[in-house]
């Protein structure tokens, strides 16, 4: 007889995530091995991925990734959810086509786009299309009024959408760059990394990437992450390479066999997150990172217009204790620049001492060595305020 399945807190399914996110103790690792462990970085938000790293890995620097953005080993591209992601070529490469169903959704649901593709040949428009984006990268605005010249009773920013959405495109430097700036412009997938999409890509090796990174989890997590449907038929099928746990509620939850789950008693220390990422949007259940199982959307609709301020120019979220216990932003005013934090959670000294460290180390990191010295660190009830100097 099977014995029964453990059953887990949500602290221990907490502590899981951090460290296969690598957000309990930064790793030394190559930028490009730990964007691949985590089936990509979310990239809506251009300099997001650069903080991501910074909270997780030793010493970073923006600059290596930066260069591999420009030298095509690492593209911005739609993938997960219909959202941008910067993934590895490879990835790209093998993701898109398992993702074409989700992105196929966003079209034809999309309240702004789906009645003007109703009686639309697609296929004509995609072939037009990527001929377009052949001859020169586009914008989105330049791709839609190319089109709209070919078929001028539809909205160009519908063509471009569709597009967009049907074939495997990626955004091109200088977007996503280190210090870069530029409009999204669009090249094709195929073109730009100089090879064809993945023939036979495998849902099964993506899910254990998952897992991998994110797990344990429910077949209704990755759903929630990568935004495919009926994922359970494919979780009976590798039921037998999986080990299974249940959460606190009974739901069944899968993991990958070699990982295996950590002390729950760890410490997990302050981390700086960006805007958007990974650990916020890749659960149906969010308990496990978000209090009391907010979705992210609520959660930043509670707080995140707290942080709004005229002059921001960055801002993000708090983990405390290792849960979305708070956000911050930098601003930048007539004497330099401000990081401003508002943990909305009471702190140990050790805690609070840890987040000021943090905060020290992300001005220099943002602002660079030779301009981001520290000048003041006020603390108040419910925010820390830094100084630091243009």
């Amino acid at each position: 007889m099977n014995a029964a399945p453990t059953r887990l807190s949500t602290r221990v399914l907490n502590r899981a995530l951090l460290s296969r996110q690598h957000l309990l103790d930064r790793r030394d690792l190559p930028e490009r091995d730990v964007v691949e462990h985590l089936v990509g970085l979310h990239a809506q938000i251009p300099v997001g991925p650069y903080v991501a790293l910074w909270s997780r890995l030793e010493s970073y620097r923006p600059e290596p990734l930066s260069t591999m953005v420009t030298e095509r080993e690492l593209v911005r591209t739609a993938l997960m959810r219909s959202t941008i992601h910067l993934v590895t070529a490879r990835d790209c490469l093998t993701l898109r086509p398992l993702v074409q169903p989700v992105l196929d959704r966003d079209l034809y649901q999309n309240s702004s786009h789906k009645k003007v593709v109703q009686g639309l040949d697609l296929d004509a428009v995609v072939e037009h299309g990527l001929a377009l984006l052949d001859e020169r990268p586009r914008t989105p605005s330049e791709l839609g009024k190319a089109l709209h010249e070919r078929w001028p009773d539809h909205k160009p920013d519908t063509l471009a959408y569709a597009v967009r959405n049907l074939a495997p495109l990626v955004q091109i430097p200088p977007r996503g760059t280190w210090g870069g700036t530029g409009r999204t412009t669009h090249a094709a997938a195929r073109t730009w990394l100089g090879r064809p999409l993945d023939p036979a890509p495998s849902v099964e090796r993506m899910i254990l990437r998952y897992l991998a990174a994110f797990g344990p989890a429910s077949a209704a997590d990755v759903q929630a992450w990568c935004g495919l449907t009926r994922l359970s038929e494919i979780f009976d099928r590798m039921r037998p390479r999986l080990r299974t746990y249940l959460d606190e509620s009974g739901k069944e939850l899968f993991d990958v066999p070699e990982v295996e789950l950590p002390d729950p008693d760890v410490p997990a220390p302050p981390r700086f997150l960006p805007e958007f990422d990974n650990v916020f949007l890749s659960h149906a259940e969010r308990d496990r990172i978000i209090p009391e199982g907010r979705s992210f959307a609520e959660w930043s609709r509670e707080h995140g217009l707290l942080m709004t301020a005229r002059g921001g120019v960055l801002r993000g979220n708090l983990l405390i204790d290792g849960l979305l216990h708070g956000i911050w932003r930098l601003d930048k005013n007539k004497d330099g620049h401000t990081l401003v934090v508002e943990p909305f959670t009471d702190m140990s000294a050790v805690d609070q001492e840890a987040l000021e460290a943090e905060g020290r180390e992300l001005l220099t990191f943002l602002l660079g060595s030779t301009r981001s010295a520290v000048s003041t660190v006020e603390t108040t009830k419910n925010s820390l305020v830094r100084q630091g100097k243009a």
